[in-house]
Formats: C-alpha cells, sequence, structure tokens
C-alpha cells in the first residue's frame, strides 16, 4: 500500500487510498505521522456525494473537520490517481469541497463558507466555522510580529486554544498586516499542540473577518506563512461570504510503501 507524504505550503500530511479497505484510520494517523513528523492524515474514501470522500485527522489521532492545505493536497493526490478529475468535488465532514488542479504543483480549493462568524467572540479577537459543522478558528491580531517572535507568543497562542470562549477549541491564528493586502499569519493548531508552517481554513478565517470588516476592500488576500504564501479570494455582498477560494501549492515530497 502507497503513502504519501505531501506538503501544502510547509503543512504536511500522509495520503492513504482508503477505498474498499477496512482501515483503523486514527491508529494509522499517530503511526504515520511520526515517521515523518507530519501535521495529520489523510484517506479518500469512496463518496455518492462527490467524487470522492476525505477522511482527515490530526497528528494525534483526533478526527477533523476538513483541512484547507490538506484539501489541495487530497485533491493532487485524487488526480494523480486517476481518482478525479481536474475539476473535482471532495465529500468533507464540513460538508462538500470543490477542487481545481492548476498545474503539477498548484490546486485551488474552494472552502466551506463561514457557518459561524464572530467578530467579537472574546474581546476584538473574533472566531470563525468554516462549514457547518465547522472548523473553529479564533482570529487574533498582534500587530508587528516576526517569525522571531513566535516563542515568546507561544504561550498566549496555547492558552486561547484552550480558552471557554471557544467550546471546541480552536486553531488560533496570530496575524499582522504587511500591507493593505499582505498579512503574516502563524497558526498554532489543535490536534497538533503547537504552530505548523501553514493553516489553509486559518487564512480563510483570517480573510473572512478582515473582508466583514471592510479591511479587505479587493477581496484577494496575500497570507505569508511561514512555510510558503498562499492567496484568499473573499466573495460576497452585504457583509455576508457566498465564496471563499484557497490557492497554493500541493506538493509530493515522498511515496512510502506501508
Amino acid at each position: 500500500m502507497e503513502c504519501w507524504h505531501m506538503s501544502g505550503a510547509g503543512n504536511d500530511f500522509m495520503v492513504v487510498d482508503g477505498r474498499g479497505q477496512a482501515l483503523r484510520y486514527a491508529a494509522m494517523a499517530v503511526a504515520l505521522c511520526k515517521k515523518t513528523g507530519a501535521d495529520g492524515f489523510m484517506a479518500v474514501d469512496t463518496s455518492d456525494k462527490g467524487d470522492f470522500r476525505l477522511h482527515f485527522y490530526n497528528s494525534d489521532g483526533s478526527r477533523g473537520e476538513m483541512c484547507g492545505n490538506g484539501s489541495r493536497c487530497i485533491c493532487r493526490f485524487a488526480y494523480e490517481k486517476g481518482i478525479a478529475p481536474e475539476s473535482m468535488s471532495v465529500e468533507t465532514d464540513a460538508g462538500i469541497v470543490y477542487g481545481w488542479r492548476l498545474g503539477e504543483e498548484q490546486y485551488r480549493v474552494q472552502l466551506n463558507n463561514p457557518g459561524v462568524l464572530d467578530l467579537h467572540r472574546k474581546g476584538d479577537i473574533g472566531y470563525v466555522e468554516l462549514g457547518c459543522p465547522g472548523v473553529p478558528h479564533g482570529i487574533v491580531e498582534v500587530p508587528g510580529f516576526t517569525w522571531a517572535d513566535k516563542e515568546a507568543l507561544k504561550p498566549r497562542a496555547e492558552a486561547l486554544r484552550h480558552d471557554p470562549a471557544f467550546p471546541k477549541g480552536a486553531n488560533i491564528n496570530l496575524y499582522t498586516f504587511l500591507d493593505d493586502t499582505t498579512v503574516r499569519v502563524l497558526t498554532f493548531e489543535r490536534g497538533v499542540e503547537d504552530y505548523t508552517l501553514a493553516c489553509g481554513t486559518g487564512c480563510g478565517s483570517v480573510a473572512s473577518v478582515l473582508w466583514t470588516k471592510g479591511l479587505l476592500p479587493g477581496g484577494v488576500l496575500r497570507a505569508e506563512n511561514q512555510g510558503g504564501t498562499l492567496q484568499v479570494t473573499v466573495e460576497g455582498t452585504g457583509g455576508k461570504v457566498s465564496r471563499l477560494l484557497l490557492e497554493g501549492p500541493a506538493q509530493v515530497l515522498k511515496v512510502y510503501q506501508i
């Protein structure tokens, strides 16, 4: 059985084709992620709602609703395995996600629209869930931070990840503006319990908050993560997000036989 080690802007995953097989996904997630230090595990399954089904697990074996960077990677996996065409639909726990192949290593996905978007869940800290139920994200502006500040910021991020304001726990996304359309984003992820090099749904959540606040009038956000740059496009009317697109790399690092 093949297992692909894949990366979406530094956010890395172990990926298998689970169709027609009785696999213990949670246990596989823990074992395979330990092998490479990957952030998460994904398996393709059959679906009667999309081209295929995505099962997503964090590295600790906990199940996740969806993953933006993971979705781009699973779209490449499915395309190259002949499971789905260049334009595809993916069933996830958070709803249907649509994906498009733009090039060998470049993919775009349509993230789930916010099922919850609270600009003031805890003071000025926003809360977003993409999908229903959705991936939970706390959105925290930290003006002027740099990558060199990440260890100093970690205690605050870790405390917020478990804060009662976020009943499901939350990924905590720290951001600062670099210019009118560019932000630096640092995400502390539940299930990984540490920073990851990028978070696609996190960047989508940051973009949703900024657009809703009127701080992203053009609707296109460039999000610089430690592992790479992602682009988020927000569409909507009347302050309500109607379409959320995430574009970025989907790379194959190594293929293992397991």
